[in-house]
C-alpha cells in the first residue's frame, strides 16, 4: 500500500488527550532514519497570524499513514533540531 504524500498546508483533524477534536495545520515534514515526521501547528492560531504565539508539535506518522505521538525525548530533540535547521533554511533563502 502506497501512503498518500502528506502536503504542507493540509489540515488535519486530531483528537487531544481529552478526546476533543483540534485541527491542525501541517507546517512542515520531515525524514528522519526512515520515519516521517510533520510539523504541525493548530489551525486556529496560524489564522490569527501572529506568529510568536503559534505552538508548533511534532508528529510521527506511522505505517498505516496515521499520527502518532513521539514518545522519546531523544527523539523529539532530533526531530526539534530538524525542524529548527529547516526553518532556517527557509529564511535564508527567502529574504524578505
Amino acid at each position: 500500500m502506497i501512503m498518500s504524500k502528506i502536503e504542507i498546508g493540509e489540515v488535519f483533524t486530531i483528537s487531544d488527550e481529552n478526546n476533543e477534536e483540534q485541527e491542525v495545520e501541517v507546517l512542515a515534514t520531515m525524514t528522519l532514519e526512515n520515519t516521517e515526521y510533520v510539523a504541525v501547528s493548530f489551525a486556529e492560531d496560524l489564522k490569527e497570524e501572529n506568529d510568536e504565539d503559534i505552538d508548533v508539535f511534532f508528529l510521527k506518522v506511522d505505517e498505516e499513514g496515521d499520527f502518532a505521538a513521539i514518545e522519546s525525548d531523544d527523539e523529539f530533540d532530533k526531530v526539534s533540531s530538524m525542524f529548527d535547521e529547516m526553518m532556517d533554511e527557509e529564511e535564508a533563502a527567502d529574504p524578505n
